[in-house]
């Protein structure tokens, strides 16, 4: 997305009209309060106030990016949903022993076939 104005369009195709969205005070997001259960928070005011707030949401994207810069350097739009789902699958196992998320993975990778996107990833031009 370019700007988070354009989130609107993907919010109204991916989520149940009368869920609860929290979002900050971006003017873009004014439009969902027609539709959705639409808390906000300003953080010049506050981080969470009324049960209202972005942490998660701003926890996730750090992480993101930190996995951008630190760990891939690069992440293709190509394969995008999949570095998205990996972040997402750290940000949700985050206090959990390694040892644990180890066994998950190896348990996972090994009851599943071959997946016919990552195979050859690093042979692709």
């Amino acid at each position: 997305m370019a700007r988070e104005a354009d989130g609107v369009a993907l919010a109204r195709q991916h989520i149940a009209p009368g869920s609860v969205i929290h979002a900050d005070e971006a003017g873009g997001w004014d439009v969902l309060h027609a539709f959705y259960n639409l808390r906000r928070i300003n953080h010049s005011v506050a981080f969470s106030l009324n049960a209202a707030c972005t942490n998660q949401a701003d926890s996730y994207f750090a992480r993101l990016r930190r996995a951008e810069w630190g760990q891939h350097y690069h992440i293709s739009g190509r394969y995008l949903a999949a570095y998205a789902g990996e972040i997402a699958w750290r940000e949700d196992t985050r206090r959990q022993p390694n040892g644990v998320l180890r066994q998950r993975a190896t348990g996972a990778a090994l009851r599943y076939p071959v997946s016919r996107v990552w195979a050859g990833y690093w042979q692709r031009g």
